[in-house]
């Protein structure tokens, strides 16, 4: 297998690897030549070397922009060095167990928010104030005003408030851990979209130079034809 010596590692490669610093996009090439002065345009690299320069190029982008590169990032960053999926990968990295008090807190607020609910205390309602109005006339253990009654409500929608406040606030933290898995998701995306971009041009570059090369060889044959052909 034909191979090249590479300017930045002296190393070996194939030579499908072989890209020249001419066709290398300028910033990454700036960053080329940041560790490797003697780099030029003329030079070679391989194309997984390139692959190198190109992910920590996006990572100080990444620290450019937001000034600091927070966890999440870390996590991308990784993901997308590895190669892998970020998406079913999240929860098994952030499984919650519920205590007994948040399931109750979820019970209670699914319940307390429903038409059943309504239903069955709108019954309750009716068939408290019938008792005491109807049956006992209005002497029985609740009369008009239905002072105990009152208590009762107040009671329950002291106690049903807060806890339909805790299960909110589980479930904000639920949409909170939602939004970081969706931006991870979006951000390992774009870097995926702009690494793409440069292979594509590196590959559009490369049969570009492969096609010149081709027909440099052919105006060679073509000039020696048209010489034989002179000299019969």
């Amino acid at each position: 297998m034909k191979q090249f010596k590479s300017d930045v590692s002296q190393k070996s490669f194939p030579i499908r690897e072989q890209v020249t610093g001419g066709s290398i996009r300028r910033a990454i090439f700036d960053k080329i030549k940041e560790s490797h002065p003697d780099f030029n345009e003329s030079s070679y690299i391989a194309l997984q070397e390139l692959n190198e320069f190109r992910e920590q190029y996006i990572s100080d982008y990444l620290v450019q922009e937001l000034k600091a590169i927070t966890n999440l990032e870390h996590t991308v960053m990784k993901k997308f060095k590895e190669r892998t999926t970020i998406s079913d990968k999240l929860e098994e990295d952030q499984v919650e167990v519920p205590t007994f008090g948040q399931r109750m807190a979820d019970h209670v607020a699914t319940f307390g928010g429903s038409w059943t609910f309504i239903g069955y205390f709108g019954l309750i309602l009716v068939v408290w104030i019938s008792i005491n109005v109807v049956v006992f006339y209005n002497k029985g253990f609740d009369p008009y005003p239905f002072i105990l009654l009152n208590l009762i409500l107040s009671c329950i929608a002291a106690l049903q408030a807060p806890v339909i406040m805790m299960s909110q606030n589980r479930q904000n933290e639920k949409d909170r851990e939602r939004s970081k898995k969706d931006y991870m998701i979006n951000l390992k995306a774009e870097l995926e979209i702009k690494a793409l971009h440069e292979k594509i041009d590196h590959l559009i570059i490369y049969q570009q130079e492969q096609l010149l090369e081709i027909q440099k060889v052919q105006i060679e044959m073509m000039n020696d034809i048209l010489k034989s052909i002179n000299k019969s």
